[in-house]
C-alpha cells in the first residue's frame, strides 16, 4: 500500500520526483522534506478518498496523520478497521 500511496502522492500532486524516490519517513510538509504546502494538502486529502475510499482527517488529526508516507498508510489502515486500535477508541464524540 505505501507505493500506492506513493505513486498518488506523485500523480495527483504533480512532484517532480518518482515514487521510488520517496522515502517512507520523508516528511511530507517543510523544507526538510517534499515541501508540500496547505494546497496540496487539501489535494491530498481529496485524493486520500477517491484512491483509497477513507475520508479526510479533520484538522486535529490530519497533523499526525498526513506527515509522512509511513503515517498516512497507518491513517489509512486505521480509518478501514484494519490497523491495531483500540476497540473502545471509535470517532464518536465523548
Amino acid at each position: 500500500m505505501r507505493t500506492r500511496i506513493k505513486e498518488m502522492l506523485v500523480k495527483n500532486l504533480m512532484l517532480q520526483t518518482t515514487p521510488e524516490q520517496i522515502g517512507d519517513d520523508v516528511p511530507l510538509f517543510g523544507a526538510g522534506g517534499l515541501g508540500l504546502d496547505s494546497i496540496d494538502a487539501l489535494e491530498l486529502v481529496v485524493s486520500l478518498e477517491k484512491t483509497f475510499g477513507v475520508g479526510g482527517p479533520n484538522s486535529e488529526v490530519a497533523g499526525r496523520a498526513l506527515k509522512t508516507v509511513n503515517t498516512i498508510h497507518d491513517y489509512i489502515l486505521e480509518k478501514r478497521g484494519e490497523g491495531v486500535h483500540n476497540p473502545g477508541n471509535v470517532d464518536k464524540p465523548a
